[in-house]
C-alpha cells in the first residue's frame, strides 16, 4: 500500500505543479495582453496626432496659397481698373477740350455774323 500512496502523492504533486504553471502562464499572458493594448493605444494616439498635424499643415498651406492668389488677382484687377480710369479720363478730357474749342469757334462765328448783320455787311456765300 505504500507504493500506492507514493504513486498518489507523486501524481497529486505533478498535477499541482502542472496547474500552478498553467495559472502562472495565464497570468503572464493577461499582463502581456494589457501591455500590448496600452502600446496599441499609444501608437494609435501618435498616428492620430500625426494625421491631424499633417492635415492642419496642408490646410494652412492651401489657405496661404489661396490668399496669395487672391491678393495678386486683386492687385492686377486694381491696376487694370486704374489704367482704364486714367485712359477714360484722358479721353473725356480731350473730348471736352475739343468740344469747348468747337463751341468757342461756333460762338465766335455766330457773333461775327450777328455783328456783320448789324453793320450791314453782306453774308458770305
Amino acid at each position: 500500500m505504500s507504493i500506492r500512496k507514493l504513486q498518489a502523492v507523486v501524481i497529486a504533486s505533478a498535477f499541482s505543479i502542472f496547474l500552478s504553471t498553467g495559472l502562472a502562464v495565464a497570468q503572464d499572458g493577461a499582463k502581456q495582453d494589457m501591455k500590448a493594448a496600452g502600446t496599441d493605444t499609444k501608437n494609435a494616439a501618435k498616428n492620430t496626432g500625426h494625421a491631424v498635424s499633417t492635415g492642419t499643415k496642408t490646410a494652412y498651406n492651401k489657405t496661404s496659397s489661396g490668399t496669395q492668389t487672391a491678393y495678386h488677382k486683386t492687385a492686377n484687377g486694381t491696376k487694370t481698373a486704374t489704367n482704364k480710369t486714367v485712359n477714360g479720363t484722358k479721353t473725356v478730357g480731350k473730348d471736352v477740350g475739343h468740344g469747348t474749342k468747337v463751341a468757342a469757334k461756333d460762338t465766335a462765328n455766330g457773333t461775327k455774323k450777328v455783328g456783320d448783320k448789324i453793320a450791314g455787311k453782306p453774308a458770305p456765300q
